[in-house]
């Protein structure tokens, strides 16, 4: 009987971890990232592609097509990403559309969940190799972390993050660096206090308008 038992401890304990790794690793994004799929198949996204993937400050970028009429932008954003996140689903999520261009905005969240910025750009720099031996030629564009007020406290560490993923953009060819941090601080360097929704993390549509100023100097010439 006290066999049986430790048995099913051990069976308990064992599900209970698996069911934790599947809620916080990149599994939990398996039903978001099947829906992508399924609306490739309904709807084709065409050729030409200019891709924005990353996290939900790209997922819920709602007027982004219309913020770039003259390209064909398909927005891949899936919320409460990390790099590590879309470096598990990059075949799902960046190489089937065969884009002509890549942004990527990660790094917001994995500072949040206490990753050190040294960590994330590790992860960025890996996620560059990948993309260039699959992809090789097409660029690559690393969106800067935002700041943002609820994440103010972290504003260190967010410095620390974009100044790495400048460095990696000048140091790595095809590779580019868009600065949307500065735009979004006013003239004492503080955050704009209104240009997000009520929970001061996501943008409204003043927020987003700083993004399209920020992001069109870098969209291609020849994807039109």
């Amino acid at each position: 009987m006290r066999y049986v038992l430790l048995f099913a401890l051990a069976f308990v304990f064992t599900l209970t971890s698996t069911l934790s790794l599947a809620q916080n690793g990149p599994e939990r994004f398996e039903g978001e990232v099947t829906r992508f799929e399924q609306e490739d198949m309904e709807n084709p996204p065409g050729d030409n592609i200019v891709l924005f993937t990353g996290s939900s400050s790209v997922r819920m970028y709602k007027d982004l097509a219309e913020h770039f009429p003259d390209h064909n932008v398909l927005n891949r954003g899936f919320g409460g990403s990390q790099f590590s996140d879309l470096m598990y689903y990059y075949d799902k999520l960046i190489l089937p559309y065969d884009p002509v261009k890549v942004f990527i905005y990660e790094g917001d969240n994995d500072i949040e969940a206490g990753e050190d910025p040294a960590e994330i750009l590790e992860e960025a720099a890996t996620l560059r190799q990948m993309l260039e031996q699959q992809l090789p030629g097409v660029p690559v564009a690393f969106i800067s972390a935002k700041p943002s007020v609820a994440r103010w406290h972290l504003k260190d560490q967010y410095v620390t993050l974009n100044q790495g993923l400048k460095e990696l953009a000048e140091s790595t060819d095809n590779t580019e660096y868009v600065d949307v941090w500065t735009p979004m601080l006013d003239e004492n360097g503080e955050v704009y206090t209104d240009i997000f929704v009520e929970d001061n993390l996501h943008m409204n549509e003043k927020g987003y308008e700083i993004w399209r100023e920020a992001l069109l100097p870098y969209m291609p010439e020849d994807a039109e």
